[in-house]
């Protein structure tokens, strides 16, 4: 993510000009735009004319600047974009007040969002910032016959190839060569910063014997880690064993996964720590939360007035910070959120013990 342009304006409500550049940072725009946010940018729209010529055409397309009051976010990731519709309120052509309009916002679209930010989602966005350096991770699986391209996200793990080639004996048999060749074909062309190689048996070990003559720069980027399976299967593998954060130490899976270990191991013990919203926020009020915990599909839920929460989303985490507690908002997309997420959606890592 690239934060373009910053200016304050009234009532507490400062615009940003953002500028994204990944999946992923289509992905985090998701919980930070919300219902009541005016968001503004470059796009095209279907004029439809009172005249002959709509009959023929129904309508023509045209580019124009359009800022709209934002009614609905969706993340498409199967379609690489993001859309955010809502009723015009800005635009460069007047008679176009009023109605309904999507942006739909890919990465390199400059998108311009005003509204009282809060601080959680500020750090989001930094969040985005920070994570363009984070070297991105491929992680790739084989065996006998077959290999697989996963890559990982912050939104989480996608296929990128699934590649079959009948090794050993008989007559669709074919040499190994040719399912290596075409694993460091895909490697090669997804340009990632450091390759998990996995598998089980040996056959991992030849492929990378392969790559170091045939492509070295992929072989250069390359730790082997042992699995069961490849795969999905083996990906959860090298997932659950820290392969990933090993060589991305910075990952948001990585540090999420930790608190909520945390957190379950003081439960677990009776120690210091709550969850549940009221208990939470009592936790808050006497300065007692030394980390919030909330998943970010619940905080979106009830700043968008569709959660059943009695307290005000907002009003934690302002009490926590306040009292100088940390907040991480959690992502329901991993297994650290849904963990999260069964406890209610909002727990705390605690000072010391309420009673």
């Amino acid at each position: 993510m690239r934060i373009a342009d910053r200016q304050q304006r009234e009532g507490g409500r400062e615009r940003i000009t953002v500028v994204p550049e990944s999946l992923d940072d289509l992905w985090h725009l998701t919980y930070v735009l919300e219902p009541g946010d005016r968001v503004g940018g470059d796009t095209t729209r279907r004029i439809q004319r009172n005249d002959d010529r709509m009959r023929d055409t129904g309508g023509e397309r045209e580019h124009m600047w359009v800022e709209l009051a934002v009614d609905d976010v969706e993340f498409a990731k199967f379609a690489n974009r993001l859309r955010v519709g809502g009723e015009i309120v800005d635009c460069s052509r007047e008679d176009q007040l009023g109605f309904h309009h999507t942006l739909n916002v890919e990465d390199h679209t400059e998108l311009e969002v005003e509204k009282v930010w809060q601080t959680d989602q500020l750090e989001r966005l930094e969040e985005a910032v920070e994570a363009a350096e984070n070297p991105d991770v491929a992680i790739a699986t084989v065996e006998e016959g077959e290999a697989y391209v996963h890559t990982v996200a912050q939104y989480g793990i996608e296929e990128r190839a699934a590649i079959t080639k009948p090794t050993g004996k008989g007559e669709y048999a074919r040499p190994r060569a040719e399912l290596f060749e075409e694993l460091g074909a895909v490697l090669a062309r997804t340009d990632a910063d450091a390759v998990i190689l996995a598998g089980p048996g040996f056959t991992k070990q030849d492929a990378l014997d392969y790559f170091e003559t045939e492509y070295p720069d992929v072989a250069a980027e390359v730790t082997v880690v042992d699995t069961s399976a490849a795969g999905g299967r083996g990906v959860h593998e090298v997932l659950k064993r820290g392969a990933v954060e090993r060589v991305q130490a910075e990952t948001r899976i990585a540090a999420e996964a930790e608190l909520i270990d945390e957190l379950m191991e003081r439960i677990a013990e009776g120690a210091k720590a709550t969850y549940g919203i009221e208990e939470t926020m009592r936790a808050a009020e006497f300065g007692a939360v030394e980390e919030l915990l909330i998943l970010d599909t619940r905080l979106r839920e009830e700043r968008a007035g569709e959660g059943d929460w009695d307290v005000d989303a907002n009003e934690l985490i302002r009490t926590v910070e306040r009292k100088g507690g940390e907040v991480t908002v959690f992502s329901g997309e991993f297994d650290p959120g849904r963990q999260l997420a069964n406890l209610g959606g909002v727990a705390a890592l605690l000072r010391y013990r309420l009673e």
